[in-house]
């Protein structure tokens, strides 16, 4: 079951669940840039077809959190730059908010990711806070997190 304080600001995160992770996340509105990086870079297939994986997503106003040159980095036509971006958001295995209470992940992109508790917060990397957590998809457990994981 979704955990995390920012669980009832993002609407259909309810319907993730028989899908697989890119295609859930392209049913949510609020995760729509996400989708559309995961397009663009095409990956989506890919994590489609992956199993057990957790996959940290920025929801849309991460996205305007970034400086304007990784934004405009973002979106456009450097897909090897893109790529290595997203699969930093990317872990093995179906993590629990347990299992990230205070881990060192190592990311499909190769680099290491750390999670830790700060307070009641659940925080990914230097400082993205995840808004909701534990949410279950087809073969992925995702997290919705403030902002863009730069690897």
């Amino acid at each position: 079951m979704p955990s995390g304080s920012g669980c009832s600001a993002v609407t259909g995160t309810e319907a993730m669940s028989g899908q697989p992770v890119a295609t859930a996340i392209a049913g949510v509105p609020d995760l729509s840039k996400m989708a559309s990086a995961l397009s663009k870079a095409d990956l989506a297939q890919y994590l489609d077809s992956t199993k057990d994986i957790t996959v940290f997503v920025p929801v849309n106003e991460a996205f305007g959190k970034l400086p304007k040159f990784e934004l405009d980095r973002m979106f456009s036509d450097d897909k090897d730059w893109e790529r290595q971006v997203l699969a930093y958001h990317v872990v093995e295995g179906r993590k629990t908010r347990n299992d990230l209470t205070n881990a060192k992940l190592t990311t499909k992109e190769g680099r290491e990711l750390t999670t830790r508790l700060s307070g009641q917060d659940l925080i990914v990397g230097n400082d993205a806070k995840v808004l909701c957590g534990e949410i279950q998809t087809a073969n992925a457990t995702v997290y919705l997190i403030d902002k863009v994981l730069i690897p």
